[in-house]
């Protein structure tokens, strides 16, 4: 494939800023990937990333801590001219419990930095043929959990951005490195996702010596786990719900009192999801009926995908 000559020159120039920044781009993804850190809590990655650019400060960077009202969210600028058109990329560095970064945000953040820097750097060599432009790095926190880009778009972080990227890594198939595997991803954007937290609450009773006087939020845990593996087989295989029981009591020998689980409940779009969250919150209700349990919800931020 032909590519012009002004492209080419360009593309020499992100290749070469690459090098030049490598040391450091492994250094920021070590240190992400080595103290992993959850929701709202990505303290240590947030006060790295903006390390490395307060230490850049003389190449026009422009850092802002806790930006737009989150302790670990970011923002880095690079502002030239007039400010003109504004380009943005999302760094998350957030990690998931007891697995730390199997998602490989510390990958995503760097890819973000390295595509920052290059896109400054090479930018900064045709600055006299632009009137102005924006590069934004954007630290977006609670990725795995907790809605961290639906907090800073509510706080305007996205206000006046004309693009906006960011990468993710997925996992290769054994024996086929050229097919790649993202359960959540579909043709045309990622799944609309509803996130709830569902507690029962029962009436605790000895478990030996008097159970009848109990009523178990743990058997209707479960009897609400039965019911949505029970819908599954019903679910299109573009649908998606899948839990966890986060308490499901304290002793053996007490009736629990209390049961909780966290749910994901996944579609194509938000219309298809509606009716199928629906039919799972029935599967709690019924649950509840069953154990005479009552039966509360916590709902989480829900995401929309980008083809609604």
């Amino acid at each position: 494939m032909h590519v012009p000559e002004s492209q080419r020159e360009f593309l020499d120039k992100v290749q070469e800023v690459l090098r030049r920044y490598d040391a450091q781009l492994k250094d920021i993804n070590h240190k992400i990937w080595s103290n992993p850190e959850l929701a709202y809590e990505e303290y240590k990655a947030h006060d790295h990333i903006c390390e490395l650019f307060e230490s850049l400060k003389n190449n026009g960077y422009q850092v802002r801590r806790k930006a737009f009202g989150l302790e670990t969210a970011l923002e880095v600028d690079y502002v030239h001219g007039n400010g003109g058109r504004v380009v943005a990329f999302n760094a998350e560095y957030d990690a998931l419990p007891g697995i730390g970064h199997a998602c490989g945000h510390n990958l995503i953040a760097t890819s973000s930095i390295a595509a920052f820097i290059a896109t400054c750097e090479s930018m900064k060599a045709q600055a006299s043929s632009v009137s102005g432009f924006t590069v934004r790095l954007l630290g977006t926190p609670a990725e795995e959990s907790g809605g961290g880009k639906v907090k800073l778009i509510k706080a305007g972080a996205y206000k006046g951005v004309d693009a906006c990227l960011m990468v993710h890594p997925v996992p290769m198939i054994p024996g086929k490195p050229d097919l790649h595997c993202m359960a959540t991803v579909q043709e045309g954007g990622f799944l609309a996702n509803d996130k709830v937290k569902v507690t029962f609450t029962g009436k605790p009773a000895h478990a030996a010596a008097a159970p009848w006087e109990g009523i178990n939020a743990l058997d209707a845990v479960v009897s609400a786990y039965v019911n949505i593996s029970m819908l599954r087989q019903q679910i299109l295989p573009s649908q998606k719900v899948h839990g966890v029981i986060v308490n499901g009591g304290d002793r053996p020998n007490v009736i629990p009192m209390t049961a909780t689980v966290d749910y994901y409940i996944r579609s194509p779009t938000t219309k298809t999801l509606k009716p199928l969250t629906e039919k799972v919150i029935k599967c709690f209700e019924a649950a509840a009926t069953a154990t005479g349990c009552k039966v509360d919800y916590t709902w989480y931020v829900k995401i929309a995908p980008l083809n609604d």
